[in-house]
């Protein structure tokens, strides 16, 4: 099996609200847009994108239906102290404030309106403990 694409669809209740979240704070820009769904598209990378689903779509089985839940989504960033201080400032939920990881990583996280976690991450060098449960491959520069 060759998979050609790979991207997250975010169910909610309120796809514009939803879309304007991402487009105004990670620029997204959409490539499709109707009432029910909407995709996005980073202007940057033409690989980055998400989608965002009217939970109650008459295309997810019933069963399915509703809001997502229990899912994090990792923005892997070049700056992310920049983001952080923009959050800030437009009020943006921060539920865990900027630091740096041992395993890894400096990161935040703040939650869409949904309550979508999103963890806004740079892969720093990890803790000599923590390398070494790395594929050399791996390990940030």
């Amino acid at each position: 099996m060759k998979i050609t694409s790979y991207y997250p669809v975010i169910m909610s209740l309120d796809v514009s609200a939803t879309a304007d979240f991402y487009i105004q704070n990670f620029g997204f820009e959409p490539l499709f847009t109707a009432d029910w769904y909407v995709h996005l598209q980073s202007p940057d990378h033409e690989n980055v994108t998400l989608a965002i689903l009217d939970g109650n779509h008459e295309t997810i089985p019933e069963i399915g239906r509703g809001t997502v839940s229990g899912l994090l989504l990792n923005f892997e960033v070049e700056d992310p102290d920049a983001l952080y201080a923009q959050f800030l400032a437009a009020g943006l939920p921060i539920l865990k404030a900027i630091c740096n990881e041992d395993f890894g990583q400096r990161h935040f996280i703040t939650a869409d309106p949904n309550g979508v976690l999103i963890d806004v991450i740079k892969p720093i060098p990890p803790t000599a403990e923590f390398a070494a449960q790395y594929d050399a491959t791996a390990l940030p520069a």
